[in-house]
């Protein structure tokens, strides 16, 4: 667009915003050739005061200018000019606001205001700048600052835009036409209050004849009935929405909107068949599938769930059918055992139906549909059946060894009819009471049975199956066996509990003293009756007497006036107690009766001795023996605790220096018993333990016989060892010559091995370092003059007594 355009545009904008005398703020006067006329009357207002009119210059506050300006030149915006400008250049025109020396410029002299880059209004529409004229030369303002709006004028430069892409949307299948389905939005940036740049229509590209748009709201709907999803699911449209009204030239916009039919239940479910066989053992167990059929419906999620149910059977209650849920298929259920004997087939009519059904398809028929299953029974090899579940026997408890107490009976169910043998399960039968005949099932005892020790045996019985071609064993099954042994009269009644009785010295005659009751443990039909009475033996000298009171007690009753306890503590009552079965049980129990002192409302107030003690379950007798023991325990505890205190520990080899390797032992044991002269022995246990006021008598005092000390001769060395030997000589001869020295075992020590010894050191570390083999010969020469001066230094007895 060239400058003359832009100027003419310019005055058409000017004129057709020229501002009202109201309006805004007040703008430089632009020059027309005219000047500010004369006022004139133009009428009055309504309180009569006239209105003038003022002439005056052009008013303005906005330019416009185009968008997307794609010219070399910079676009012309317009020109500011002043009624205070002469042209001689004395003016000097300023702009300032958005944009004011980078957008926009302004020609200081001239006023022109020029853009100086490509606008675009979807940017930034619009642009407030001020405006102002001054002097030159003297910076003095001409014009007030004015304030003008630079409008940007748009042009059809964006295309509509969807606000999805793709969009989603589901409508049901067999939709009626005109159904809506989604409704999708094109938004357009440009200006939308001028022409028809963002007036958008849409149209439909793909998707005919299935779905259809709204031009104006871009709502879609469907176009075609009896749309199927078993036929087809998905479908995709494509919409395109275009400005400028649709007029040609404007510029459009697509999208993709992908829609699903979902399902509705408008399809039955159908059997794949009308007939299945199966065919299922005899031995399957009870609550077992015995088949699976399913049937097909083109539906999904819950339109597709079905229910089978059995609505014909010529086996009723034998089978079930469920409906598994997450496969949508019947499992057949056995539900009665089956036997290949007695029925070889099975038919069931099944019939499926949906669980969902929809009142707008039932015009399309019933939603259901049947199916025939023939099941067959296949043959196996049973085990034995027993003609009972479980088999109650009784025997009486006195039955002899060997007895027959009953019989099982088992056969097989199979046609073949192999032979059936019996045993009793040891497990069962660990004492092994019972036995059983393997060929007709006899169960016998084998030891006799006693109920009170127990009154039922529970066993378990093997039918085992053999091959008549065979004798390995095929088939087994047990049965329980509940044996219950019945009640003899093998028991006498005794005492119900350990009766405490005791009878006043002050008694009266034919006081009662004592209710007694009796216990049996055997079990007769009509319940126990028990009889009381004195014994035959006691009845003439008796001090008591049992009455029966004919309800199974009795009472002991006094049959004189006053006992005493000193004359007799307790008195024996023996009664007879016999049941009334048979044979008839008896026996003797024997009471016990305390005489004590009791007052005068015959409360107990003391019992001798003899009675407590019997009272607390002791004999005198026991009580004296439990008394001795104590005494017993006391005085050795005591003993033991002064031989502590006396003992004196007193090591017999003081100092280490002491201890030799010669070592001569006396085994003289004394006399024996028949030796009364001889030493203590209690001083060999403890020689301090004598007191010292007492003189022994085994040493003579040192003031009447004063050691002797032979000096030692030089011993005599030769190649047999004589010096060790003639100074054990001298160390026995110092010993039998001491009267000090007590005739008890002791242990002389000899610190002397001599020269040239054959064992040279006998020290145990000595030999322990030695590298050699240690040389023992000279035990077998001495040891035969140790044993000789043992039997020297022995003697007889009086060589002890000395």
């Amino acid at each position: 667009m060239d400058r003359g355009k832009a100027c003419l545009l310019l005055v058409l904008w000017a004129v057709a915003h020229l501002s009202s005398p109201g309006d805004g703020l007040r703008a430089l006067r632009r020059t027309t050739g005219g000047r500010r006329g004369s006022t004139g009357l133009t009428g009055q207002d309504a309180n009569g005061v006239p209105l003038r009119r003022s002439k005056r210059g052009w008013m303005w506050n906005q330019f416009f200018l185009l968008e997307e300006y794609t010219g070399t030149d910079m676009q012309y915006v317009g020109k500011l000019h002043s009624d205070g400008d002469r042209g001689d250049g004395s003016v000097r025109y300023v702009l300032t606001g958005e944009g004011a020396g980078t957008l926009f410029k302004i020609d200081e002299k001239s006023g022109d205001i020029h853009a100086t880059k490509r606008l675009d209004r979807e940017e930034k529409a619009y642009y407030i700048l001020h405006a102002k004229a001054i002097n030159r030369f003297t910076n003095e303002a001409l014009e007030g600052e004015s304030e003008f709006i630079i409008k940007i004028h748009d042009i059809n430069d964006n295309e509509p835009r969807f606000t999805k892409d793709p969009y989603i949307a589901t409508v049901p299948e067999m939709s009626e036409i005109g159904t809506s389905v989604i409704q999708v939005t094109a938004t357009d940036a440009d200006d939308a209050t001028y022409g028809n740049s963002a007036r958008v229509v849409y149209s439909i590209l793909e998707g005919q004849p299935y779905f259809s748009v709204d031009p104006e709201t871009g709502l879609i709907k469907t176009a075609l009935p009896g749309m199927d999803r078993e036929v087809k699911e998905h479908y995709q449209v494509v919409i395109q929405a275009k400005d400028m009204a649709g007029q040609m030239g404007g510029l459009s916009g697509t999208t993709t909107v992908s829609i699903t039919l979902s399902d509705v239940n408008d399809n039955p479910p159908r059997f794949t068949k009308s007939l299945y066989d199966f065919k299922v053992p005899e031995s399957t167990e009870l609550g077992s599938a015995v088949g699976v059929i399913r049937a097909n419906d083109a539906d999904i999620n819950a339109n597709a769930e079905m229910d089978y149910r059995i609505i014909g059977s010529d086996g009723p209650g034998m089978f079930d059918i469920s409906t598994n849920k997450s496969t949508q298929e019947g499992v057949i259920v056995l539900r009665k055992p089956l036997d290949f004997e007695r029925k070889r087939q099975y038919s069931l009519r099944i019939q499926v139906d949906n669980v969902h059904v929809s009142p707008r398809f039932f015009s399309m028929g019933p939603f259901r549909d049947e199916a025939t299953v023939k099941i067959q029974v296949e043959d196996v090899d049973e085990p034995p059946v027993f003609e009972r579940s479980s088999y109650v026997m009784e025997v009486k408890e006195d039955a002899a060894r060997n007895t027959a107490i009953g019989s099982v009976s088992a056969s097989d169910p199979d046609g073949v009819r192999s032979p059936v043998r019996y045993s009793i399960d040891r497990r069962t039968d660990m004492d092994r009471v019972f036995n059983i005949h393997a060929g007709n099932g006899s169960v016998f005892i084998l030891r006799q049975l006693d109920r009170e020790e127990s009154a039922w045996h529970n066993i378990s019985i093997i039918a085992t199956e053999f091959s008549k071609c065979s004798d390995n064993p095929r088939q087994i099954s047990r049965v329980p066996v509940y044996i219950r042994v019945l009640d003899i009269n093998d028991n006498a009644p005794t005492f119900a509990t350990n009766y405490e009785t005791f009878v006043c010295e002050n008694a009266k005659a034919n006081q009662r003293i004592q209710t007694v009751s009796a216990t049996d443990p055997d079990e007769p039909v009509g319940g126990h009756r028990f009889f009381f009475s004195l014994a035959h033996e006691a009845s003439g000298k008796a001090n008591f007497s049992v009455r029966d009171n004919k309800d199974n007690t009795a009472w002991i009753l006094t049959r004189r006036n006053s006992y005493n306890s000193l004359q007799k503590s307790t008195y024996l009552v023996p009664v007879v107690i016999s049941d009334g079965e048979f044979p008839m049980q008896s026996s003797t129990n024997t009471l016990t009766v305390r005489v004590c002192t009791c007052d005068r409302e015959g409360n107990m107030k003391l019992c001798n001795a003899e009675a407590l003690t019997g009272r607390a379950g002791l004999s005198t007798g026991a009580l004296v023996a439990i008394l001795l023991c104590v005494i017993i325990l006391l005085m050795i505890v005591v003993l033991f605790a002064a031989l502590r205190r006396q003992r004196k520990k007193e090591p017999l080899i003081i100092s280490k220096e002491d201890v030799r390797d010669n070592v001569v032992s006396y085994n003289d044991e004394g006399g024996g018993e028949e030796d009364t002269q001889a030493f203590d022995i209690g001083t060999l246990r403890n020689p301090e333990a004598i007191e010292e006021s007492k003189q022994r008598r085994d040493i003579v005092p040192e003031t009447f016989y004063p050691p002797v000390r032979r000096p030692a001769p030089p011993p005599a060395r030769d190649n047999n060892n004589g010096d060790v030997r003639d100074f054990i000589n001298q160390r026995l001869q110092e010993n039998d010559s001491d009267p000090t020295a007590p005739p008890y075992d002791s242990l002389a020590t000899y610190a002397y091995e001599g020269n040239g010894s054959v064992a040279e050191s006998l020290s145990s570390l000595e030999s322990v370092t030695t590298e050699g083999d240690q040389d023992y010969n000279y035990l077998s020469e001495w040891g035969p003059r140790f044993k000789k001066l043992a039997d020297m230094y022995g003697g007889d007895d009086s060589d002890r007594d000395s």
